[in-house]
């Protein structure tokens, strides 16, 4: 069973803006390191729970970034190997990880080897930067008889009136007239493929009081924001800053999604 393929609805170009985009962040290293948010930790407990591991267990990070969930992975006894494309992501995770258990390495994790068995492989808002074909397989390959993946995906959701200005702006200048899903892409695959079980699925959310600066820092270290023109980022920074300068902080809502499925042996 571990052999079959996914079926994946990836047209070429929409593989071309995948792999364009991936490394972008790593430009952006400092600013994603100051201003994006840290998963929950009732998140990680309901990992590590579901997946019934403990200290000694072999966890691998797919695109650790700088380290968001890395740090909520560390201190517990996992043996973590964290990977990530970019050399200056993995190295400000790195700086923030004193744990000696936890081991980085730059990698994508289609270049990753054929290591391990993992007792778990978990992705925070990075598996969709995974080649799909690619993927699926391999998650599969890497764990252990009964091994479990775990995905997540965090996002902001900001009070009226600036979460309408801020879709019409992003909408704007992505000249986009498709609607916006809240969906992540790889979650009817988790569901549907048969090489991973059962789904176990939770939400979670959590009020933040963020400064401005760091609102702006996020929606400045998206994928979409980095593939502007440098004249299409100017332009919508500044308009950004203006829809922000009447408030110091900003009330956020970080809504989480956690969805897991044991391997099938």
């Amino acid at each position: 069973m571990l052999g079959q393929t996914v079926e994946v609805a990836e047209t070429g170009n929409q593989r071309r803006k995948r792999e364009q985009q991936r490394g972008l962040f790593d430009g952006v290293a400092e600013l994603y390191d100051a201003t994006r948010q840290s998963y929950p930790a009732e998140i990680v407990d309901a990992i590590l729970t579901t997946a019934a591991i403990g200290p000694g267990a072999a966890v691998l990070e797919i695109g650790c970034g700088t380290g968001q969930l890395t740090r909520q992975l560390a201190g517990r006894g996992l043996n973590v190997t964290a990977i990530d494309i970019g050399p200056a992501m993995a190295a400000a995770a790195r700086r923030a990880v004193s744990d000696p258990m936890v081991r980085f390495q730059i990698s994508a994790f289609e270049d990753f080897p054929d290591s391990g068995p993992f007792d778990l492989i978990v992705s925070a808002t990075a598996f969709h930067w995974v080649d799909p074909d690619v993927g699926w397989a391999k998650v599969a390959r890497l764990l252990r008889p009964r091994g479990w993946l775990a995905l997540l995906t965090t996002g902001e959701r900001y009070p009226e009136p600036l979460r309408t200005a801020l879709r019409e702006l992003w909408t704007r200048y992505s000249r986009q007239v498709t609607g916006w899903s809240d969906q992540p892409g790889w979650l009817a695959v988790l569901r549907e493929t048969t090489l991973f079980g059962e789904t176990v699925e939770a939400h979670h959310e959590r009020t933040l009081r963020l400064p401005a600066e760091t609102v702006a820092g996020v929606e400045c270290t998206r994928a979409t924001f980095l593939s502007y023109s440098e004249k299409d980022q100017a332009g919508f920074t500044a308009d950004l800053n203006e829809l922000l300068e009447s408030s110091s902080r900003v009330d956020v809502i970080q809504e989480t999604f956690l969805a897991m499925a044991p391997v099938c042996s």
